[in-house]
């Protein structure tokens, strides 16, 4: 591994970051807010960092080798987090680990706060809070083949190396058309979500807002009561629609858009999270209704918003603690199903738990009738057998880490449903959880050493754990001409 190309691509994603920090300095000049003279510094900081480590960096050649891949698109991120939690820090809004805390929960779309007034932060710190769902939505790797020029050969390794772009279907043969595709189907949600915002009520600046935390599946909003605070049916209707979308594979949406809709009912995947998330619908709203909570169609409307938001995004429209049972049971599966493979969703993801499901069916099957093999298929094609071993070892790794957090956080005296709910959160990236992270609290009471390890929770599940877990192996640091 040169360390030189590292630093080269590391620069030009630390100068990409500064320009993009002039949009919320933007918006705070015109406010004439105390954030202007923080965002101008991050700006200049980034900025400067960039040029250094391209300097002292180099070019790659033809191709970047595996590791440089990993390096980079790991590398990228802790240094994305790292420069987006100076204004919080720079403005003395966030002390230093609140800073990474919340700067890490926005680019990773967990949507966890440690802010307990929000509503007194300025606009330009409301819109680079939810500029980092958005640009860690898609994925900052993807966005960065998709828009800057000459990443070669070597995107393609930093691209498999990012966990939200692996799933993404190639639809189209060349990696940057793909990303280039992927972009402009994202944007395009974006600006459609803050038409339908804006038309129902909300301002100019909490559309622009809520569009990218909705589209990023990420769940900050400009206010203490979340989407609560509209009080809105129409505004949450439009929500939950654009973060059912956003739950979906984007690649599976270009096809739909070249061949036609028809695509989406020939998709395994998809057909399963429209009956996932529909059949959670019906059941919560049934529950509401039968022990009196609501009426039918508040039913319908609590659950619908929290049935689509708890699958990823992490919007509250109704504090859902106050639900029945059966009610938060379904909720905390939504946490862990996730969204569809290549959306800007997180969890375990759709695509994997039908292997899974079919996996047992085959092993069933294969009892019943020993001399008979069944293959596992998936939209009519048959699983290869690497696959299928992927998505074992990841469905293990998703589990494991959820109980180790969870017990980190019950030596840190917290309550063992609640530590439970917080880690599948923030591994799931989520964000409300039940109990002392619920619905209507945050995450500013919890202890310095449990912050610390969230963060790392929410690191490890964005980037679905091998990118990070490669990198801490000491032989990765090692020269070797091999990889």
């Amino acid at each position: 591994m040169d360390i030189k190309v590292v630093a080269y691509f590391l620069g030009r994603i630390a100068q990409a970051e500064g320009l993009i920090f002039l949009v919320p300095l933007a918006v705070s000049l015109w406010y004439v807010e105390s954030s202007r003279l923080p965002l101008f510094a991050t700006a200049l900081l980034s900025a400067a960092a960039g040029t250094a480590l391209r300097r002292a960096g180099k070019e790659p050649g033809e191709r970047l080798t595996l590791r440089e891949g990993i390096a980079i698109t790991g590398g990228g991120w802790l240094l994305a987090t790292f420069l987006g939690m100076l204004p919080y820090l720079l403005g003395g809004y966030l002390g230093y680990l609140d800073g990474v805390f919340e700067s890490i929960s926005g680019f990773t779309g967990t949507g966890a706060t440690v802010v307990e007034d929000i509503e007194a932060l300025p606009q330009g710190v409301l819109l680079w809070r939810s500029l980092t769902h958005w640009l860690g939505g898609l994925g900052i790797i993807v966005i960065f083949i998709a828009l800057l020029p000459a990443t070669g050969q070597g995107a393609i390794t930093m691209y498999n190396a990012e966990s939200s772009a692996q799933g993404s279907e190639r639809v189209l043969p060349r990696l940057k058309d793909l990303t280039s595709v992927l972009f402009r189907i994202y944007v395009v949600l974006t600006g459609a979500a803050f038409l339908a915002f804006f038309a129902c009520g909300m301002s100019a600046l909490d559309a622009v807002n809520h569009a990218m935390s909705t589209i990023g599946t990420g769940g900050f909003s400009t206010y203490n009561a979340s989407a609560a605070h509209f009080g809105s049916p129409a505004i949450e209707l439009w929500m939950s629609l654009f973060m059912f979308i956003s739950g979906g594979s984007f690649g599976l949406y270009y096809r739909v858009y070249k061949k036609g809709p028809q695509v989406l009912w020939r998709n395994s995947e998809f057909k399963a999270y429209l009956g996932i998330v529909g059949g959670a619908v019906l059941l919560i709203a049934a529950n509401l209704f039968y022990r009196g909570l609501y009426n039918v169609p508040d039913a319908l409307r609590f659950a619908l918003f929290q049935a689509t938001s708890l699958s990823t995004t992490g919007f509250v429209s109704a504090d859902y603690e106050l639900w029945p049972g059966f009610s938060k049971g379904i909720l905390l599966l939504l946490m862990l199903t996730g969204g569809c493979v290549g959306s800007t969703a997180a969890g375990l993801k759709i695509a994997r738990i039908l292997v899974l499901f079919r996996m047992v069916r085959t092993i069933v099957l294969e009892k019943l009738h020993p001399r008979v093999t069944t293959p596992v298929r998936i939209n009519g094609a048959s699983v290869d057998e690497a696959t299928l071993h992927r998505t074992a070892v990841f469905f293990f790794l998703y589990v494991l880490s959820i109980a180790f957090f969870a017990v980190l956080m019950t030596a840190d005296n917290i309550k063992t449903f609640d530590a439970i709910g917080i880690s599948v959160t923030t591994v799931g990236c989520i964000g409300p959880a039940f109990g002392i992270a619920g619905a209507t609290e945050n995450y500013a009471g919890l202890s310095d050493f449990t912050k610390g390890i969230l963060c790392f929770a929410m690191l490890l599940g964005r980037l679905e754990f091998f990118t990070l877990l490669v990198m801490l192996y000491p032989s990765f640091w090692r020269s070797k001409k091999n990889w």
